[in-house]
């Protein structure tokens, strides 16, 4: 069961006839008079106590510590789990004046550790009266001191009453004067209010009165006012009639001189469509004659243009061929660098074929001397109960010349490990020696083509100027505006179904020299686009042409170009030309200059007619 106890503590000091100190520990049940437990402990039982459960306070300081521990259980009595109990147990079933034991526990999950345990005494009869008249002496006097205070109290309280019901009078009579008050002036409120109500009303009717009188005046006003306009308006009416009358005469009149006019019209109609067919006979002629003339103009702007592209196109091959050498010297370097690093590598292998010859030698001494060894173990083995102390060392050395067998034989796998990987890096070199022997032979490849393509474009710069002159002798001696091609073409190529109207290119014109008589009329165009461009190793200038469609009756046309795409790539500062015929790449005087086998581009596609070339 549980229960709710008082201990007391004290220190009791006895100087008669040895000055000592004793604790006095004594448990009382307020409910209970009779329930009286006492503990005396003095300072040599309290060593013997100290000793038993391995205290480790000394006398002084033990009941502020047995203090300290009461005041935790008080603190954990009303948690549903304590920390801290006082347990009181007793050998018998009920509390029947037997010693018991108080016991200060603490629990936690895994134990209940009793940090004291101090055997308590029942109070006898003397004990229980002594007790019993403290308590009966305490209460007189607590008695004595509650009456006194109760006495105070009434007194305080009975003045405070008088006090008050005096005060109450007195609020009671002011309540009444602020009745009085308040009802005279409410009084006097509704009587004021009640006169000015009769006031407003009545200034509200004599208002109300004038407004009617007002009104009415107004009414009279407006009726007067109304009829005036009517009369203005029915003179009105009369005087519109009367000009309307006029104006229906006139609009007759005017109908009649209208169709008068009319067939004066159409007769001069006539006249006007007549000299807009002489005019517009006129203005085709003249556009004809200005057309002949723009395209002669036209025709020399384009080669002078063509002949700038083309030094331009000179210079830049140029730079190409230096940059071609420069990336020829740095793959050679290369080469010579992996050369270089191949013969170190082959030297370090064979020194690792050694040291592993002279491993394999050291194993087979080693595998000799275990077969020794094993000999020797069997002879030493009839020996043993003689000699136990010799094959104890025996055992030992055997220990350790299996141990190094072992990182021998670990020393073996590690070497054969790191062979392997040296012949991978070998085979990697060597295939990295291919690929820069393939490089090679592209760059030699590329200065071949490269060189070819130059020689062609020195050879049309001839031909180009060759024609030149001969325009400016045939002009000289003409003394006409055309345009002599090297094979005798006509100077203007004509367009009879595109209707192009801007500025044709100088590659159109161009082709117009290179092609034969019967190609003369074809609607074929292409869009070719040059450029250049080096790359780190292996990047050359590509050819990017994107080809139109073609007429189906000239099948030629369709044809790629001879030049590789990877020999040309597009650039973004580049010249629009349009109407460019794809017979122009394809010409016989391009033939031996370019590779045999023509590889399109991969971004082939349907474009207008339009070329780039660089600057």
């Amino acid at each position: 069961r549980r229960l709710n106890v008082r201990v007391n503590i004290e220190l009791l000091s006895i100087s008669n006839p040895v000055h000592k100190k004793d604790l006095a520990v004594r448990l009382t049940d307020d409910t209970d008079p009779f329930f009286l437990y006492n503990l005396v402990i003095s300072e040599e039982d309290f060593q013997s106590l100290k000793s038993q459960q391995g205290l480790l306070v000394d006398f002084s300081a033990f009941p502020q510590k047995f203090i300290d521990l009461l005041q935790q259980c008080i603190q954990e009595q009303n948690k549903d789990i304590p920390r801290f109990l006082l347990q009181l147990v007793s050998s018998a079933s009920v509390l029947d004046h037997t010693p018991v034991f108080l016991n200060v526990v603490e629990t936690n999950p895994f134990k209940h550790l009793t940090h004291l345990s101090l055997k308590f005494l029942p109070g006898n009869d003397a004990e229980i009266k002594k007790f019993l008249a403290t308590c009966l002496k305490y209460l007189k006097e607590d008695k004595m001191m509650l009456e006194e205070k109760l006495r105070k109290t009434e007194e305080d309280l009975t003045r405070q009453l008088s006090y008050t019901q005096q005060s109450l009078s007195e609020k009671s009579r002011e309540l009444d004067k602020l009745k009085n008050e308040w009802t005279s002036y409410t009084t006097a409120l509704t009587n004021k209010h009640t006169q000015e109500l009769t006031n407003e009303k009545e200034r509200a009717l004599q208002a109300q009165a004038q407004y009617q009188q007002q009104h009415e005046q107004q009414k009279k006003e407006l009726e007067n006012l109304h009829q005036k306009s009517i009369q203005q308006l029915q003179n009105r009416l009369s005087e519109l009639e009367v000009i309307n009358k006029d104006l229906t005469e006139r609009r007759y009149k005017g109908d009649s001189t209208v169709r008068e006019l009319k067939a004066k019209l159409s007769g001069i109609e006539d006249e006007c469509q007549r000299a807009k067919q002489e005019v517009l006979s006129l203005r085709r002629e003249n556009t004809t004659l200005d057309a002949e003339c723009h395209e002669k103009e036209k025709l020399v702007n384009q080669l002078q243009t063509r002949v700038a592209v083309l030094e331009q196109e000179i210079k830049d091959k140029d730079q190409l061929v230096i940059r071609t050498k420069e990336v020829l010297d740095a793959t050679q370097e290369q080469k010579a660098i992996l050369e270089e690093s191949t013969e170190k590598k082959q030297c370090h292998i064979e020194k690792l074929e050694t040291t592993i010859k002279s491993l394999s030698a050291e194993l087979l001494k080693a595998n000799e001397i275990i077969k020794k060894l094993q000999g020797d173990l069997k002879t030493l083995m009839s020996k043993l109960k003689l000699k136990n102390t010799v094959t104890i060392q025996q055992e030992k050395l055997l220990a350790e010349k299996e141990e190094r067998l072992q990182k021998e034989q670990r020393e073996l796998q590690d070497m054969g490990r790191s062979l392997r990987m040296k012949e991978q890096e070998v085979c990697k070199l060597q295939e990295q020696l291919e690929t820069a022997m393939q490089k090679l032979e592209e760059s030699k490849q590329l200065l071949k083509t490269n060189e070819n393509v130059i020689t062609w474009l020195n050879k049309q710069l001839n031909e180009i100027q060759m024609a030149k002159k001969l325009e400016t002798s045939a002009s000289t001696h003409g003394g006409v505006r055309t345009a002599i091609s090297p094979h005798g073409l006509p100077d203007r190529p004509s367009f009879p179904s595109s209707g192009i109207n801007h500025p044709i290119s100088p590659l159109y014109a161009f082709q117009n020299f290179l092609e034969p008589a019967h190609n003369k009329n074809v609607n074929s165009q292409c869009s070719i686009q040059f450029n250049t461009q080096l790359s780190k190793m292996n990047q050359c200038s590509d050819v990017q042409i994107v080809t139109a469609t073609s007429h189906p009756a000239n099948k030629e046309n369709g044809d790629n170009l001879g030049l590789e795409s990877k020999y040309f790539k597009k650039k973004d500062d580049s010249i629009p030309l349009r109407g460019l015929s794809q017979n122009t790449l394809n010409s016989e005087y391009l033939k031996p200059y370019l590779p045999t086998k023509a590889q399109p581009s991969p971004k082939a596609a349907v474009t207008p007619a339009s070329a780039y070339f660089p600057g």
